[in-house]
């Protein structure tokens, strides 16, 4: 485990590292295409792919999102499969039935592509998988028949803000996609895909290309960014190389 859990109020948040890379060629563009009008530098743009557990002060554990998946999922067309979670999730002394609650953050494949196992079976058995009406309602392609399908019977549907487990909350924040949702739990923000770069924590209007819409996206951004920084919270990253700043 290459990152430090964060305690908040009794509360510990690990960051589970499922993988280091840069987009594969499916999807690669030079960053100018990427995040227009940043200005940022034509290098690779390596990602950190990042989960959450979430541990309470009764021992309640909640993940926040499941990473790339094996070595054939969905995200494998693109990133650098398969992702280590259940590595990670073993050196925080975890096994995936220990898991009460996943929330899946949005369903694009590098955040939930890893609740199935190797055999197309779901990994978290004993847990409830959180989503937002919006995303599931269009999600298609593999992500329906290789993951949603797999977890029928497991998940759990929300629409709009809701407290999923004891003292941790879903929000959603759509725009980039329809139901993407971010978590609160006590001073921290899981924030998934609401922000991809740094440069958007400076200009919360620099757009990214992979945004369903990228104009509400921004909004939503700029909007939810204001209330963390006046609440001083600390955002828990998806793809930063730090996974916790400090707003």
């Amino acid at each position: 485990m290459p990152h430090q859990p964060l305690s908040i109020s009794g509360v510990e948040v690990t960051p589970l590292c499922d993988a280091v890379g840069p987009m594969g060629e499916a999807i690669l563009r030079p960053m100018a295409e990427m995040f227009p009008g940043a200005g940022l530098p034509e290098e690779p743009w390596v990602l950190h792919f990042h989960c959450f557990l979430i541990r309470d002060p009764a021992g309640r554990l909640t993940l926040v999102d499941t990473g790339i998946g094996a070595a054939g999922s969905p995200a494998s067309s693109w990133a650098p499969v398969p992702g280590s979670l259940t590595g990670e999730l073993a050196a925080a002394g975890v096994s995936p039935a220990d898991v009460g609650t996943v929330i899946l953050t949005h369903l694009h494949s590098d955040h939930a592509s890893g609740a199935v196992g190797d055999d197309g079976t779901p990994l978290f058995v004993n847990a409830r998988h959180v989503l937002q009406r919006a995303d599931l309602d269009v999600v298609g392609g593999e992500m329906r028949d290789r993951v949603i399908t797999p977890l029928k019977d497991l998940l759990h549907v929300v629409e709009g803000d809701a407290e999923v487990a004891p003292g941790v909350r879903v929000h959603l924040t759509a725009g980039h996609t329809p139901g993407h949702q971010i978590v609160r739990v006590g001073d921290v923000a899981v924030t998934g895909d609401l922000v991809l770069h740094p440069a958007q924590l400076a200009d919360p209007a620099v757009p990214y290309v992979y945004d369903d819409d990228q104009e509400l996206a921004a909004a939503t951004r700029g909007r939810v960014l204001d209330e963390l920084r006046a609440a001083r919270a600390v955002l828990a990253t998806a793809h930063f190389a730090d996974p916790f700043i400090q707003l």
